[in-house]
């Protein structure tokens, strides 16, 4: 796990990591089957433009509803199909993508609309402008993600574009669905998806009263030697305790890396994980799982010893469990309690 904490969030985003997979039928059926992948066709508040919304970077205003809509970053796809329209075209994950090419999420969601996949293209630094030129959006969507200032300036010349409201890569979910929502006239349905997504968490939780009083701590590393861990608002640790498990106190004690919700806090420190229950983390490969593993002080951490990490090796569920929006969260919770299960079951209570 020898990268940067920025790549790590942008791969699955932070790609940074969660792990923990495997599932559960809520109340004899999935999540996934409880709630459909996306909603009807769009329909659009008749009087909500023209819309304007105010980000970081500048301002956009959306003269009409848009029908062809580029996404950028994390998260905005996914809102986009759950709010009924499919979007022209998408900034590409190949590291979480399945053999499709895509986040198996959005190829499922899409399939199950009849609906014709969007077209990928390069983006993070080297964003393909090109493409989304040739794509001739009206509307282009990236609250959560890393664009910088030159590269706002240019995709406003193309479309319409909306941004983070705050820091790169630091929108909280439920606000990148309302600005979603919003530029799309839809903002009452974004408020449903938000209370969805609440729920499906909810009654997950619910459904494992075990988890009660079990306390983690979702940690990374950037190479030999070194430690991290997420903190509480950070959407991979959010959705851990949105399932009933519990941030263990001494996260908020480490002082964070500002604009990434997190905290390099040295393997040296590692003793001082040891009143986390269970550990949450995700590993780039088996190798690079090996080499973590092997560290002394590492294998030292209680929860390590006993058993009690969540971890997957599985790159689509990684980036998934990685962040909250419509379409992850079902996916990844009949993926997510059965991992987390073994795990709660090598606590000595």
């Amino acid at each position: 796990m020898s990268f940067s904490l920025s790549r790590v969030r942008r791969r699955a985003l932070t790609l940074s990591a969660i792990a923990a997979t495997a599932v559960l039928a809520l109340g004899g059926c999935s999540a996934a089957e409880k709630e459909p992948a996306a909603a009807a066709p769009a329909k659009t508040e008749s009087t909500a433009f023209p819309v304007t919304v105010d980000s970081a970077l500048g301002q956009a205003t959306i003269p009409e509803a848009p029908k062809r809509i580029v996404t950028l970053g994390q998260g905005s796809t996914e809102t986009v199909i759950a709010l009924g329209q499919i979007p022209v075209g998408i900034e590409s994950y190949a590291w979480g993508s399945d053999k499709t090419g895509y986040l198996p999420w959005i190829h499922e969601a899409v399939t199950k609309a009849g609906g014709t996949l969007p077209k990928q293209f390069d983006g993070g630094e080297d964003i393909d402008y090109d493409t989304i030129v040739e794509l001739d959006p009206d509307l282009i969507l990236a609250p959560w993600s890393g664009i910088t200032q030159e590269q706002y300036d240019i995709l406003k010349d193309i479309a319409p574009t909306v941004a983070y409201p705050g820091l790169p890569w630091s929108t909280k979910w439920d606000e990148q669905i309302k600005i979603v929502a919003k530029a799309m006239g839809r903002s009452a349905d974004g408020e449903n998806l938000i209370a969805q997504v609440r729920k499906q968490l909810a009654d997950a939780a619910a459904s494992r009263p075990q988890y009660k009083g079990v306390t983690f701590s979702y940690i990374y590393t950037s190479g030999p030697g070194t430690l991290g861990v997420f903190k509480p608002e950070e959407q991979r640790v959010e959705m851990v305790s949105s399932l009933g498990l519990t941030v263990d106190p001494v996260v908020n004690s480490f002082e964070e890396t500002k604009g990434t919700a997190s905290a390099l806090i040295g393997l040296e420190n590692a003793q001082k994980l040891e009143g986390s229950d269970l550990l949450f983390t995700f590993y780039t490969d088996e190798k690079t799982r090996k080499e973590i593993e092997a560290q002394k002080l590492y294998a030292a951490i209680p929860a390590v010893k006993r058993g009690g990490v969540v971890a997957s090796d599985d790159t689509s569920f990684v980036t998934a469990s990685s962040i909250i929006n419509p379409l992850t969260v079902p996916w990844v919770i009949d993926r997510y309690l059965p991992l987390i299960d073994k795990a709660v079951a090598t606590i000595d209570r």
